[in-house]
C-alpha cells in the first residue's frame, strides 16, 4: 500500500511540473506553424531509450525520464524531446527512439545507481522544424510539408526525426490540443 501511495504521490508531482511547462504561453510558437530553417547549438541531454509502440513503450520511459530528471540538483523543467530513428518506415510497434530532456551544464552525471537513464550530448547545427498542432496519428501531412520545404531550400535531411512536445498528454484536454515542433537535422545538397 505504501509503494501505491507514493507512486500515485510522484505521479501528481509529475503531473504538477509537466503542468507548469503547459502554462507557458504556446503562442510564441505560432511562427513555426510554417517550416523554418535555424541553427542551434548542441545540448546536454538526459536520455531515455524505448522500443516499441509509443502510445505503451513510451509512458514506461517518460516515467523513468522524469524520475531520473527531478532527481538532479538545480535542473528546471523544459519540454520534453524524442528522437525516432525508423517512425517513417516501420509499424509502431517497431519503432525505437530516444527521449530526453535538455539538462543544465552543471549537470556533470547522474546518482549512484541510476539505471536505464544516461546524458547525451545531441548535436544539432542546422535543423528544419514545423509546428505540428493535432495528435501524433496525424503528423504524416505536417512531415510532409517540411520534407518538401527541406528539398526546395536545397536542403538534405541529416539526422533522426525528432519531436520537441510543448503541450501533449496530461497538459492539454485531448489529442487535438497537441503542440509538437517537428525537427530533422539538415544539411545542404
Amino acid at each position: 500500500m505504501k509503494k501505491y501511495i507514493a507512486s500515485l504521490f510522484f505521479l501528481a508531482f509529475l503531473i504538477g511540473r509537466a503542468s507548469s511547462v503547459a502554462a507557458q504561453d504556446l503562442k510564441a510558437f505560432e511562427p513555426l506553424k510554417d517550416p523554418r530553417i535555424r541553427t542551434m547549438p548542441a545540448q546536454k541531454m538526459l536520455v531515455v531509450e524505448t522500443k516499441g509502440d509509443p502510445n505503451t513503450a513510451g509512458q514506461a520511459g517518460f516515467s523513468l525520464l522524469f524520475k531520473t530528471f527531478f532527481s538532479l540538483p538545480g535542473v528546471t523543467m523544459a519540454a520534453p524531446r524524442g528522437r525516432w530513428s525508423n517512425s517513417l518506415t516501420a509499424p509502431k510497434n517497431e519503432w525505437s527512439g530516444l527521449l530526453a530532456l535538455p539538462l543544465p551544464d552543471s549537470v556533470a552525471g547522474l546518482p549512484a545507481g541510476t539505471t536505464g537513464a544516461k546524458i547525451e550530448i545531441w548535436q544539432y547545427g542546422e535543423v528544419a522544424e514545423i509546428l505540428h498542432l493535432g495528435g501524433y496519428d496525424k503528423e504524416p501531412p505536417t512531415v510532409e510539408k517540411l520534407l518538401k520545404f527541406i528539398a526546395e531550400k536545397g536542403y538534405a535531411v541529416a539526422g533522426p526525426h525528432e519531436e520537441e512536445y510543448l503541450k501533449g498528454p496530461g497538459m492539454a484536454p485531448g489529442p487535438d490540443d497537441y503542440w509538437t515542433i517537428i525537427r530533422y537535422q539538415v544539411k545542404k545538397k
